[in-house]
């Protein structure tokens, strides 16, 4: 019979260890970023690695219409196909997407290149090093390039979920952060002329949105309702004026009403915002038909009521307002850029600021009084601004060509471009001479005979005498 084990011949061996719960692998899930840092901030969850976070949709992804078009490789920039072909080597979804799909399609040539894809900016900013990840309300990535290019790179967003991006009853979108699909991204977007995606890879379209119905059409027209559209960001009211005067499409007639019901949300809208949308209004080439879309909708009633006021007052002087107007737009035509932004808002401002420094001894004064409303509305910078009321105050005297020392500021070059303007709106020669700071003889003119000096004769002492 085995006698049982001594408690010696067990001393030195450890105890049985019962079974441990297998651990699960932690997986780190973004939020979004807070408005007041850059960075990205991370939640541990517990989910299994196989299944999808919060910011990825469950929902199966409908079909695009597809087009099949192929566009000429020679208008499509070189630097945005590469990024495009190396995302797609790597296993990602890339496409060219918004405004450059929409210009080629209408024959226009593009200013940039816009790339949408599957990869997170870190995802991408792996694979490019020339890159930097910007934005905290929109997270994307500027790949860099030569002669300062930018082929700026977004992950597929999604729409923002009520209840975190939205305070209260206001549609007003706070933060946009949430990544998604494609088709998701489409459908987030403004107008459905901008939700085209262009595949490099198969030359095709891929519509969602039925934006090829639209841009045939050639109008303008929001993704779902516009009311709730303009409500989300009321800039989109002057994005779709500019669409509509740049591309001379039609807008709408739900997209017309929903502006004119919608143009008091635009005090709702970030103020530098809202001026560099008006300044791009007159940047395009289409700043008169710009205008007066923004005048008849009532948008010029919140924006510059000063001069919605001038242009209903008088037709002969809102007349000079949409010839001057006129005259920017002929002008951007033949030189193929944008004038200066001085010169722009004051064109913009002319007629009512003119009126305004009147019969006024002190003319700077007056100037500032006007623009003073103007500034705090639009948040115009103050090196604008105070330019503005410079040139304004001093345009009789340079007009009558006394230019003076003015001739040797920075701000004479800006003042002769206006004075262009001013001279080619009431029928003045395509371009005219701006004033000389310093006038010159004509070559082979005999020079004016200088004056002889008199010598002062000195008055010799008694020693020398």
């Amino acid at each position: 019979m085995a006698s049982p084990p001594s408690p010696r011949s067990t001393a030195g061996r450890a105890a049985p260890k019962e079974p441990r719960p297998r651990r699960r692998r932690r997986r780190f899930e973004p939020e979004e970023p807070r408005d007041s840092d850059d960075t990205i901030r991370y939640t541990v969850s517990d989910a299994p690695l196989d299944e999808p976070g919060p910011a990825v949709s469950l929902a199966p992804a409908p079909a695009p219409a597809v087009i099949e078009v192929e566009l000429s490789e020679e208008r499509i920039d070189s630097d945005a196909a590469k990024v495009v072909h190396r995302l797609v080597r790597h296993g990602y979804e890339a496409y060219l997407v918004g405004g450059c799909v929409r210009d080629l399609l209408v024959d226009r040539r593009p200013k940039d290149f816009d790339v949408a894809t599957s990869a997170r900016p870190d995802d991408v900013r792996q694979l490019f090093r020339n890159s930097r990840i910007i934005g905290r309300r929109f997270r994307l990535v500027h790949v860099l390039f030569g002669a300062g290019k930018v082929i700026e790179t977004a992950t597929f967003r999604q729409s923002p979920r009520p209840e975190d991006e939205r305070e209260g009853d206001s549609l007003l979108i706070r933060n946009d952060n949430v990544f998604g699909r494609a088709d998701e991204d489409a459908l987030r977007r403004d107008f459905t002329i901008n939700a085209l995606f262009y595949d490099l890879e198969k030359r095709r379209v891929l519509d969602w949105v039925g934006g090829m119905p639209d841009i045939e059409g050639r109008v303008v027209n929001t993704i779902g309702d516009p009311t709730v559209r303009f409500l989300e960001d009321p800039v989109r009211i002057l994005r779709a004026i500019k669409f509509s005067a740049r591309l001379d499409f039609g807008i709408a007639p739900p997209v017309y009403d929903a502006i004119v019901q919608c143009r008091g949300s635009l005090a709702m809208a970030a103020r530098p915002r809202l001026f560099e949308e008006l300044l791009r209004l007159m940047r395009g080439g289409a700043a008169h038909r710009s205008m007066w879309l923004c005048w008849e909708t009532g948008v010029l009633d919140v924006l510059l009521p000063e001069l919605a006021t001038y242009l209903s007052d008088d037709e002969a002087s809102a007349q000079e307002v949409w010839q001057l107007l006129t005259a920017v737009d002929d002008v951007v035509a033949e030189r193929d850029e944008a004038l200066d932004d001085v010169v722009l808002f004051t064109a913009l401002l002319y007629g009512p600021m003119r009126e305004a420094c009147a019969g006024e001894r002190d003319r700077v004064s007056a100037a500032h009084e006007f623009l003073e409303p103007v500034i705090d509305r639009l948040n115009v910078p103050r090196r604008i601004a105070d330019a503005v009321r410079r040139l304004v105050a001093l345009l009789p005297r340079l007009e009558s060509g006394r230019v003076g020392r003015f001739g040797k500021t920075p701000l004479f070059a800006v003042s002769a471009d206006f004075l262009r303007l001013v001279r080619r709106a009431r029928g003045g020669e395509r371009e005219s001479a701006p004033p000389e700071p310093e006038t010159t003889p004509p070559q082979g003119a005999a020079e004016p005979a200088r004056p002889k000096r008199r010598r002062r004769r000195r008055r010799r002492t008694a020693e020398e005498a």
